[in-house]
């Protein structure tokens, strides 16, 4: 297994169109997945998978086979959501945040998680607002520490800090209200 997919690495980085329809058809379903998490609809989502695909083909040639080629691949495509939100962020209005200052995170929150759907769960998360969403993602999801976090997005640490916070609130407060409406239509 190894050895075919050093084989494949090669081939694509050879420019073999063969090779390199392979390994899309291969990861994009797991990498498309990834950049649903980091995006607010399916299009953005394609938007960033396709610019990942574009990295990952001109940076094979530079993998040196030491850790795991999926990890990687997902590091590539985590690099490209991150340096979209960074270009986006100008042209974003922002959104008022003032709903959602005073929420803290309740530790006591009314529901199990298996309560929902996954499509509910990623529902919630992707009406986050986009910094708090992004920040999530990356410590939630990915497990960055909120030092890297900082670093990567270019922002304090504790700033990363209160908006997982805050995003934790927002999340279980929305989830409270899901719930309670599923209750109601029983």
């Amino acid at each position: 297994m190894e050895t075919q997919l050093h084989d494949l690495i090669e081939k694509c980085s050879a420019g073999n169109r063969e090779a390199q329809y392979k390994l899309y058809k291969t990861y994009s379903p797991l990498l498309y997945g990834l950049a649903l998490r980091y995006s607010y609809n399916q299009t953005s989502a394609e938007d960033i998978l396709q610019d990942a695909f574009i990295k990952i083909f001109a940076g094979l040639k530079d993998f040196k086979f030491e850790g795991s080629f999926e990890g990687w691949l997902k590091r590539v495509v985590i690099n490209t959501a991150i340096t979209g939100y960074h270009k986006d962020l100008k042209h974003r209005h922002h959104a008022d945040l003032t709903e959602y200052q005073e929420i803290l995170p309740d530790e006591n929150a009314e529901f199990d998680s298996a309560e929902f759907t996954k499509e509910e769960l990623l529902y919630v998360i992707n009406s986050l607002p986009e910094g708090y969403k992004m920040v999530f993602n990356l410590y939630a999801v990915e497990g960055f520490k909120h030092r890297e976090i900082a670093e990567m997005l270019g922002i304090d640490i504790n700033t990363s800090k209160s908006q997982f916070m805050r995003a934790r609130g927002v999340i279980i407060k929305k989830l409270n209200e899901l719930k309670k409406f599923k209750i109601s239509e029983l």
